[in-house]
């Protein structure tokens, strides 16, 4: 996002014009995002990943930690969902956050597979926090690492954006993770899932229909008034359960003595009056992710079907906003 002080003008005068009572709000808080992140890109509130011990990370995009703790009952893996407060709330600001130089070597050795933009926006593009909103100024010193330090990053979500569900689905991800698992050339391996995230499809998926628009839009028809909280929330959960059907699969196809299932950050339902992960946003529903500790092994139940050399097929601004970066 931009963060000429033109640009945040004429933005703040739009504000005024169509939303004039909440743009004083907003005003306030693209003034708090500068101090924010003026603070927060020199010295990382939060847990980093690489502050623990894990050879395979998995990364379940916008998981709850009550969330998990729901379901965890339901698959053998998890015994016990620990939490971390993330360094973002929002997947560029833990991107950036999270990728810095004071970890280059252990990122030296990190495969980084990811299903979510944002990674070639930071690690590539260089567009760093705010991603979704325009501040006056610049304040922020930013110390992230650039794409080609990593061992390699894969963006599947280049070439596996999914055109019906709005994402990229769990088993391109998974798939490549394997393949990745099983060639043995990385110390490290982040598969970054995008679900349980925005649309929440896993109902529609399993089903073998489209969408509805409730299980496309989420939190945000819960925020207009046209859907409770409860179907919402439901849509969540069993969008996190198709992505763990696919993680109980990973962990059978790759050997990895220390597998960790955590998250960027969580999502709100209301919590706050906020719907979704706003950046910047403080609270433990957000801020707060799951922390499990598992093992796998590669009983070779399932080959990937993926290909290495297929060719971009969609832009990063496309991908985005079918997860509801609008």
């Amino acid at each position: 996002m931009s963060v000429t002080f033109g640009d945040w003008f004429s933005e703040m005068v739009e504000h005024l014009r169509e939303q004039p009572s909440k743009a004083p709000l907003y005003l306030v808080f693209t003034v708090y995002l500068t101090v924010w992140y003026a603070i927060t890109s020199r010295w990382p509130v939060g847990e980093g990943i690489y502050e623990f011990d894990w050879d395979v990370l998995l990364v379940l995009d916008a998981c709850r930690v009550d969330a998990l703790r729901e379901v965890a009952d339901e698959y053998d893996f998890i015994e016990e969902v620990e939490s971390k407060w993330s360094v973002g709330s929002q997947s560029a600001e833990w991107i950036a956050n999270t990728f810095t130089e004071s970890w280059k070597e252990e990122i030296k050795g990190t495969t980084y597979i990811s299903g979510n933009g944002y990674s070639d926006a930071v690690l590539a593009g260089r567009h760093f926090p705010p991603a979704n909103n325009t501040t006056p100024l610049d304040l922020a010193s930013w110390s992230v690492v650039y794409e080609y330090e990593f061992q390699s990053h894969i963006a599947v979500w280049e070439t596996y954006h999914d055109e019906t569900y709005g994402s990229v689905l769990p088993e391109p991800m998974t798939d490549y993770t394997i393949e990745v698992g099983r060639r043995g050339n990385s110390e490290r391996i982040i598969t970054h899932y995008t679900q349980p995230h925005l649309p929440y499809v896993g109902t529609a998926f399993r089903e073998g229909r489209k969408a509805t628009e409730r299980e496309e839009r989420g939190y945000e028809l819960l925020q207009e008034g046209r859907a409770s909280c409860e179907d919402v929330y439901n849509d969540y959960l069993e969008t996190l359960r198709w992505v763990l059907d696919d993680v109980e699969e990973l962990l059978e196809n790759i050997d990895a003595g220390k597998v960790v299932i955590t998250s960027d950050h969580g999502e709100a339902f209301g919590e706050w009056h906020a719907y979704g992960h706003p950046e910047g946003f403080p609270h433990p529903v957000v801020r707060r992710v799951p922390w499990v500790e598992t093992t796998a092994t590669d009983e070779h139940t399932r080959e990937p079907d993926i290909d290495f050399e297929e060719q971009t097929t969609i832009e990063v601004e496309e991908h985005l906003r079918d997860l509801g970066y609008r």
